[in-house]
């Protein structure tokens, strides 16, 4: 009985300790970074920082606000491709496909998940980018290069399909069966029960899955350094070049590391990308709270 209970209270100290180092460890990140944007900060007031386009450090100008649009550019995007797209097809997977399909396409599914970004970027340049210049802007009468902020969404999009698919299914197997019968019994169709009872009765789960795949596209790196053009103005089309914060830390960092000012710019896009991250995710958590305590009511 001694040993039962000594186990029960190592593993709860373990536990919160483990807690507790990955909270220092994110605090640690934070305040690295704050300390690392200083000297911008002191050279620069934080709201022209933000609201500046032009980005020129070598001649002390940096505006971010080109990489901000960037970045909600392709993020927005993606998600206008995604969610749809994954929505239909992880209702079809759980309602429609025949359990062969389904065993079949869901560990492929799965399987896209492991694929480098970089062969997601290869894919991009060789597919997506002669497809956005050759054929699709011409038809909206607009000379492309194709390395836009549409070429990034697009690839970013296939890239957090795997992710939002998976959790959608995982979400809508947990719909009880007897709702949906009871739904169907009262002479409901299978489709308006979908829409009225699976959905939304999955939607906390359905909006958990589009944060994570939010946060996700906000941190990818080489597939949209690869497909966005990288060029410092702020996108006024869908067609025009990007350049998205995490896109614009690979790029630069180390090659700059000398400048200590353009360093700094750095670290602050680091930070920035680790606000909105975090801002995004307290936001997500509190619609969640409040759908949930909805549902629970």
């Amino acid at each position: 009985m001694k040993l039962r209970l000594l186990k029960d209270f190592l593993f709860n100290k373990i536990s919160s300790l483990l807690l507790l180092c990955s909270f220092l460890a994110i605090s640690l990140i934070f305040i690295i970074l704050i300390y690392k944007s200083i000297p911008l900060l002191e050279y620069q007031n934080i709201g022209s920082i933000l609201s500046q386009s032009v980005w020129s450090p070598l001649k002390g100008n940096f505006g971010f606000l080109p990489f901000i649009m960037g970045t909600a550019w392709v993020t927005i995007i993606s998600l206008c491709f995604a969610v749809p797209l994954c929505l239909l097809t992880s209702i079809y997977l759980v309602e429609y496909a025949p359990d062969k399909l389904r065993k079949i396409v869901l560990p492929l599914i799965n399987t896209l998940a492991a694929l480098p970004s970089v062969l997601y970027g290869v894919w991009g340049v060789l597919f997506i980018v002669p497809l956005m210049g050759e054929y699709i802007a011409p038809l909206f009468g607009i000379v492309s290069s194709g390395y836009s902020v549409l070429s990034g969404g697009i690839v970013l999009a296939v890239m957090i399909f795997p992710i939002m698919i998976s959790i959608i299914v995982e979400v809508l197997h947990t719909i009880p069966k007897e709702l949906k019968s009871a739904s169907l019994s009262l002479g409901a169709t299978k489709w308006e029960t979908i829409v009225k009872v699976n959905i939304k009765k999955a939607k906390p789960g359905i909006i958990a899955a589009i944060v994570l795949a939010i946060s996700r596209a906000l941190g990818e790196t080489i597939a949209v350094l690869m497909v966005c053009g990288n060029i410092p103005k702020v996108p006024q089309s869908i067609f025009d070049a990007g350049y998205p914060i995490p896109a614009l830390i690979a790029n630069n960092f180390g090659e700059m590391m000398s400048i200590p000012l353009y360093d700094s710019a750095l670290m602050f896009a680091a930070l920035l990308l680790l606000i909105i991250i975090l801002a995004f995710n307290l936001i997500a958590r509190v619609v969640l709270n409040k759908l949930e305590k909805n549902h629970n009511d």
